[in-house]
């Protein structure tokens, strides 16, 4: 528990500091947000990758070249807390999220979050989300990427839950790629462990984008179905190369015959 105290305190500390960063990246975003953004990115994506660094987990991102250089739509699945701080660090282009309500609170977080983009949204509250979406939708006709998590909360585990398919809106009503994102192991940093933090391998799999002449014929429910496919086979497939990679490893470990 003193390991998992020390991380909080240090993304504490981290966080405070950025501060001294603050009215610089604000006035970057006064100026031309498009022209800035990956200054403006850069604090939140150093913190994000120090915490994890500090926690001994690693990340390996794969398909760094799927990522398109226009604003996208990011559906990825959610298996932990330190999801964010994984697309924040390693993702690798500046993108705000669709976050809970209750993170507006936040001091300090609340600002850097409103530098790249984020949008909160009250889930109890239609109308406000239905405005939420709204405005998501203008950020990206803008230029500027979002990320959802169609699960709508963390499975804390390996398991897919249901997409739930409203925020698809955000696509189809801007006309932007969708870029389906499959992480792995987050959640053995710190939902498997009872809330205490712990390294990990984490992976990150950035798969081929999903134009607009691919999905614009599509219900939400088939394009969400679609995205869940691809997210699971994706995972399933990284796991059994995984897994045959530790069998072959056993077996280069046994003694050779005499």
């Amino acid at each position: 528990m003193f390991f998992t105290i020390k991380i909080y305190i240090y993304a504490a500390f981290l966080v405070i500091g950025s501060l001294f960063k603050y009215p610089k990246a604000k006035k970057l975003f006064n100026q031309d947000t498009s022209k800035y953004a990956r200054d403006i990115f850069e604090t939140p994506k150093v913190i994000s990758r120090k915490v994890i660094n500090r926690t001994g987990s690693n990340v390996e991102v794969r398909g760094q070249e799927n990522l398109p250089d226009e604003a996208v739509l990011f559906v990825s699945n959610h298996q932990g807390l330190f999801d964010i701080l994984v697309l924040l660090g390693y993702l690798d282009k500046p993108t705000g999220f669709i976050a809970k309500k209750e993170i507006e609170r936040i001091p300090i977080i609340n600002k850097w979050m409103i530098l790249i983009y984020c949008i909160f949204m009250d889930r109890k509250d239609r109308r406000q989300s239905v405005q939420t979406i709204h405005q998501g939708i203008q950020f990206l006709k803008e230029g500027h990427s979002l990320v959802v998590f169609p699960e709508g909360t963390r499975s804390r585990g390996k398991k897919l839950n249901t997409f739930k398919s409203g925020s698809l809106n955000l696509a189809t009503r801007s006309k932007v790629p969708i870029v389906p994102l499959a992480i792995d192991g987050t959640y053995q940093m710190l939902e498997e462990n009872n809330g205490k933090v712990k390294a990990s391998s984490v992976r990150l799999i950035i798969e081929k984008p999903i134009q607009p002449k691919d999905y614009q014929y599509m219900t939400k429910n088939e394009l969400s179905s679609l995205l869940k496919e691809t997210i699971g086979t994706s995972l399933n497939e990284h796991r059994e190369k995984e897994i045959g990679n530790t069998k072959n490893t056993d077996q280069s470990d046994q003694p050779e015959p005499i």
